[in-house]
C-alpha cells in the first residue's frame, strides 16, 4: 500500500497540536511573534547557506523549516483573531497577480529589467496609498542585515536621481571616507567619532557593491567561507607538524596560510 504524502494541511494540523492549550508542547505554547522572529531570520539564512554550497537535500530540509516558521506565525495570528494561513495565501496570491499585469492581465511583455522597474514602481504606489506623506525610503525594514539595508536605501534614493553617475566617483568617495577614518583615529582617538566614520565607510562600501552589481552580503559570506576553510587547513598543517597555533609565531602561521593559498591556486584549472 502506497503511503500518502503529507501536505500543507497536515503541517497546519501539527502546528495546532503543538499550540494546543491543554495537550500542546510547553515550549511552543510559550512563544509569541517576537520570540519566534529570530528563528525565522535564522532559517532564512540557513536556506541561503544551503543554496550557496549547492546542497539540495539540505535545501529541502531548510525550506521545510522556513515554511514551518510561516505556519507558526499564522497559527499565533489565528489564535488572536488577526488572520490565518489561508489569509496569508490569499494575500500573496493577490499581490503576485497585481504586480504581474504582463502575465495575468492585458499588458505587453516585460523584460527582466522592465519587470524589476515596474515591481518597484508598483510597491511605491502601494506605499503612497497607505500614507500620502510617506518618504521614498519608507518600507525598507530595519530587520534586514545592515549591508543589505544600505543597498536597498541607496537603490530607493537612486530612483529619484540621488546617486553617483559612475563607479569611479564611488571609489573616490570611498577613498575620502577611509582617509577621514584614518585621520580621526590619529587626530582624536575619540571612539564615538571613529565609530561614526567607520559606519560611513561601510555605507560607501555597500554603495560600491551596488554599482558593481554585487550583493555585499553574499560577497562577505563567500569571504567568510574562504577564511574559515583556509584557517582550518592551517590548523591541520600545524597539527601535522605536532604544533598548536598558540605555540607558533605569527610568521610561522603566515607561512602555513601562504602554503594553503598556493595549494588552492595550483589546484585551479
Amino acid at each position: 500500500m502506497t503511503q500518502t504524502k503529507n501536505n500543507i494541511k497536515d503541517l497546519i494540523t501539527i502546528m495546532k497540536r503543538l499550540r494546543d492549550p491543554i495537550k500542546g508542547c510547553a515550549w511552543d505554547l510559550e512563544q509569541d511573534f517576537s520570540t519566534i522572529a529570530p528563528y525565522t531570520i535564522e532559517e532564512a539564512y540557513e536556506v541561503a547557506e544551503a543554496i550557496e554550497i549547492n546542497d539540495m537535500p539540505h535545501l529541502k530540509d531548510e525550506l521545510g523549516d522556513l515554511l514551518f516558521q510561516v505556519i507558526f506565525h499564522a497559527q499565533m495570528a489565528n489564535e488572536k483573531g488577526y488572520f490565518d494561513f489561508s489569509d496569508v495565501i490569499e494575500s500573496i496570491c493577490e499581490k503576485m497577480i497585481r504586480r504581474h499585469p504582463h502575465i495575468f492581465a492585458e499588458e505587453s511583455y516585460r523584460s527582466a529589467e522592465d519587470q524589476t522597474k515596474a515591481w518597484e514602481n508598483q510597491k511605491a504606489e502601494e506605499r503612497k496609498s497607505k500614507n500620502n506623506a510617506a518618504s521614498i525610503l519608507d518600507g525598507v525594514t530595519s530587520g534586514l542585515p545592515a549591508l543589505s539595508r544600505a543597498v536597498k536605501l541607496q537603490n530607493r534614493a537612486a530612483r529619484v536621481g540621488f546617486d553617483w553617475p559612475d563607479t569611479a566617483q564611488v571609489l573616490d568617495k570611498l577613498n575620502e571616507e577611509m582617509a577621514e577614518l584614518s585621520a580621526e583615529m590619529v587626530k582624536s582617538g575619540d571612539q564615538a567619532k571613529v565609530f561614526e566614520e567607520f559606519g560611513d565607510m561601510m555605507f560607501v562600501y555597500a554603495n560600491l557593491a551596488r554599482h558593481m552589481d554585487i550583493d555585499p552580503e553574499t560577497a562577505l559570506r563567500s569571504a567568510n567561507h574562504k577564511f574559515e576553510s583556509r584557517f582550518k587547513q592551517v590548523e591541520q598543517r600545524a597539527k601535522i607538524q605536532n604544533k598548536t597555533l598558540e605555540s607558533m609565531t605569527l610568521e610561522e602561521m603566515d607561512q602555513l596560510w601562504d602554503d594553503v593559498k598556493h595549494q588552492e591556486k595550483s589546484a585551479r584549472p
